[in-house]
């Protein structure tokens, strides 16, 4: 923005020249205008009361001056939209997180817009112009990385943005939601430990992942509690998805000493896993054990029914829902950093390893 001066008879009168109509004009320059919060700015626009007169009588006359068009929903003070963004749909895990923020945002009368960011070029840019062309009250982001022009862009629209299990380090200047995905492993591996095993495989998530080597690290914090050296050639890669679980397993179990059980870092790999064993003709749990991530509501129903770590994903994703509309509102955040607890569930896929 730039102030403009204008010639008078008798002296000098500054006058503000308004930007072209085709400018965008953001939250975030009318906040560096008025020399106040970007949340500031966004309790003004969205009616707000707790924001002292005299600074809503500044921030008003700027929306006025700039032409700020304010992105409502049909009623009048709210953004209508929420995006949530992942990297691939084809995961039943995905479907968990968008019950938890399709249930929050129909609670109080707005959209969810579901995206999926895939590797294929451009389209998270293509993703970003849809979004600019819907007016999104705010961003919801799964385990998927943004450009950092993109997540630039974002801010300098002022749309919020919460981000679920980040990818990499936590650098985005974003609240997350996650789950304790260490305490998570270190449960899985402590049972099976409990149960008498001493060579346990795993079966670990896609590296890049902050909550895949939270997971590794709680079952190597384990074993090295109980006494028991961490043997590498029983880590296996693998990316969260049945067939990598299938994969790795087979690896393992080709070991001139095979591990007596096997935590997968995903339930998707744990089911991929028990295919790969009973094609060799191995029971679960007589002849090894089997322990998985997530407790995706399919594990109930699987033969056995799976023990496994369940990580409390509807909630997750009511977390991530309910943070992004605070941000929309203006209102301030408890925490940038919120982790949901979770439990080890018992079934029929562990018990104690043959003699």
């Amino acid at each position: 923005m730039a102030d403009g001066t204008a010639a008078a008879s008798g002296g000098v009168a500054e006058q503000r020249v308004a930007p072209k109509v085709e400018q965008k004009v953001t939250i975030t320059a009318i906040a560096q205008e008025a020399g106040v919060s970007v949340p500031t700015v966004s309790r003004v626009v969205n009616g707000r009361s707790d924001v002292a007169p005299a600074t809503r009588a500044r921030v008003e006359e700027l929306l006025r001056q700039y032409g700020y068009r304010r992105r409502t929903s049909s009623s009048g003070d709210r953004p209508a939209l929420v995006d949530l963004v992942f990297n691939d749909l084809d995961s039943p895990w995905a479907v968990e997180i968008i019950r938890g923020v399709e249930e929050t945002t129909h609670e109080v009368g707005f959209g969810t817009v579901v995206s999926a960011i895939h590797d294929r070029a451009g389209s998270a840019r293509q993703w970003m112009r849809n979004l600019r062309a819907r007016a999104s009250g705010g961003v919801i982001l799964v385990t998927s990385v943004l450009e950092p022009v993109l997540h630039e862009e974002l801010h300098r629209l002022g749309v919020p943005l919460v981000v679920v299990d980040p990818a990499g380090s936590p650098a985005l200047d974003a609240p997350t939601v996650g789950a304790t995905n260490w305490a998570g492993g270190m449960a899985a591996t402590e049972h099976l430990l409990r149960l008498g095993h001493r060579r346990i495989g795993f079966i670990a998530g896609p590296p890049r992942l902050l909550c895949s080597r939270a997971r590794l690290d709680g079952y190597r914090a384990a074993l090295e509690a109980a006494g028991v050296p961490v043997d590498d050639r029983l880590l296996v890669p693998g990316d969260f998805y049945h067939e990598s679980g299938f994969t790795g397993c087979n690896k393992l179990m080709d070991l001139d000493e095979p591990p007596t059980a096997l935590f997968a870092s995903s339930d998707q790999m744990a089911l991929g896993a028990i295919e790969a064993l009973r094609r060799r003709g191995m029971r679960v749990p007589e002849d090894i054990s089997v322990v998985g991530f997530d407790d995706l509501p399919e594990v109930r129903w699987s033969a056995p029914p799976l023990t496994t770590v369940r990580q409390p994903l509807v909630e997750m994703g009511k977390v991530a829902a309910r943070t992004v509309l605070r941000q929309a509102r203006g209102e301030e955040l408890d925490s940038p950093r919120v982790e949901l607890a979770t439990e080890l569930v018992v079934r029929a896929s562990t018990a104690e390893p043959r003699a």
